[in-house]
């Protein structure tokens, strides 16, 4: 599938040097250790020590199997751009050397592939995911469906991960412990209310260890908690824009429809995707 904004080539390149160098393309060199310092934008923020334990008792029986990808700085040394779970682990590990190959990138070039390397391999956490999600359309100008390309998802699943992080902080710190997953999170979001109303159903979900099953149920009995004004049924041709709108979009789309007026609301994750749907607006 062609990347209209990606780098193309170029990029699949760098990955394919990333690999061990028996696979071909550059070959790894061993930098010191010492001489290398981890990207303080990365991706991920959370690392699992037992994970992580667990690959550097493995690197000390096998070695590094797959080279690092690091990239020179000022000043001398080294940045990491891809593989830093590797990096922490040899550390652990006790080595002083590691392979890792050197290329020099742009800024924009290394946060792509930080951030795609990271989001492929499907072990963040929730809130670090959409946050990765959230950086690649504002940083390297993608929009949502062409971020969800580069990641190999849907542009739905792209979306409805972004959607957690309007969920309260306290709702989103969480998940990240893992208090909550991404499904619980979601039946929180359908509760809808304040965010006090929204943190106090995710409290109780996690007290009650409830399944995502359960939470669902649970949110759909707290949705229907009696209100001030019952809200109106919605029109047939309301249901219908909305469906199509999110279709097309791949984001929320609300359609408030009586009697010929009403409103329209789109949500967006970023300001190029805003830009993105003013233009199209004013088409």
């Amino acid at each position: 599938m062609a990347n209209p904004r990606g780098l193309g080539k170029g990029l699949d390149a760098l990955f394919a040097d990333a690999e061990p160098a028996s696979t071909g393309g550059e070959a790894a060199s061993e930098l010191p250790i010492a001489d290398i310092e981890p990207d303080r934008n990365q991706p991920r923020r959370e690392f699992d020590r037992q994970a992580l334990n667990e690959l550097a008792d493995s690197i000390k029986e096998h070695g590094v199997l797959q080279p690092i990808l690091v990239r020179p700085i000022s000043g001398g040394g080294y940045r990491i751009v891809a593989g830093e779970r590797r990096f922490r682990a040899a550390h652990l590990a006790g080595l002083t050397t590691i392979p890792a190959v050197v290329r020099s990138l742009t800024e924009r070039e290394t946060v792509e592939i930080a951030l795609v390397e990271n989001l492929q391999r499907e072990d963040l956490n929730p809130v670090e995911e959409a946050l990765g999600y959230r950086r690649l359309m504002e940083e390297c100008g993608y929009t949502q469906e062409e971020a969800a390309q580069r990641v190999g998802k849907s542009r739905s699943a792209v979306a409805n991960t972004m959607r957690l992080l309007t969920l309260p902080e306290e709702v989103l710190e969480m998940l990240k412990t893992g208090a909550l997953t991404a499904g619980h999170a979601k039946a929180v979001l359908s509760v809808g209310g304040s965010p006090e109303e929204m943190t106090a159903a995710a409290k109780e979900i996690a007290k009650a260890g409830m399944s995502v099953r359960d939470a669902e149920k649970f949110a759909r009995r707290r949705s229907r908690a009696p209100r001030s004004a019952k809200p109106r049924a919605k029109s047939s041709i309301a249901t219908e824009v909305e469906l199509s709108l999110k279709e097309s979009l791949g984001v929320e789309v609300s359609v408030r429809y009586d009697k010929g007026r009403g409103s329209l609301t789109i949500n967006f994750y970023s300001k190029e995707q805003l830009m993105e749907f003013a233009n199209k607006l004013g088409k």
